[in-house]
């Protein structure tokens, strides 16, 4: 499996970016799967920001509901993630993972790190939010 990512850039805080993933490797439609977005700023760990399972239902982090919305192709093979909103304290890498394992909502967390089926993640692409 192979996660390339596009889309990121500079914007002024109140700007939008979408980001896009593309997936190739793997057959999405025949299993149950979490694909998310994930975020580190310096000096912070990587957390959740948002994500979509197989079944289509989404979740994310308090701090991006109602600004940003993931989404993903009919094909599934291709993962988004419009950002609208943006504020200086978005600014960070993000990287989009994938979980072969099972839905968002199984297991554990879907926001953390730790969990143990975020086995792909892309190479990452820099956010920078500028006041």
């Amino acid at each position: 499996v192979q996660l390339v990512e596009s889309g990121g850039g500079s914007v002024q805080a109140g700007g939008s970016l979408r980001l896009s993933c593309a997936a190739s490797g793997y057959g999405y439609t025949s299993y149950s799967y979490c694909r998310g977005w994930f975020r580190q700023a310096p000096g912070k760990e990587r957390e959740g920001v948002a994500a979509i399972d197989s079944d289509g239902r989404t979740r994310y982090a308090d701090s991006v509901k109602g600004r940003f919305t993931i989404s993903q192709n009919s094909a599934k093979n291709a993962l988004y993630l419009q950002m609208n909103s943006l504020k200086t304290e978005d600014t960070a890498m993000y990287y989009c993972a994938l979980d072969l394992t099972a839905l968002c909502s199984s297991g554990y967390y879907w926001g953390s790190t730790q969990r143990r089926g975020w086995n792909f993640w892309d190479q990452g692409t820099q956010v920078t939010v500028s006041s």
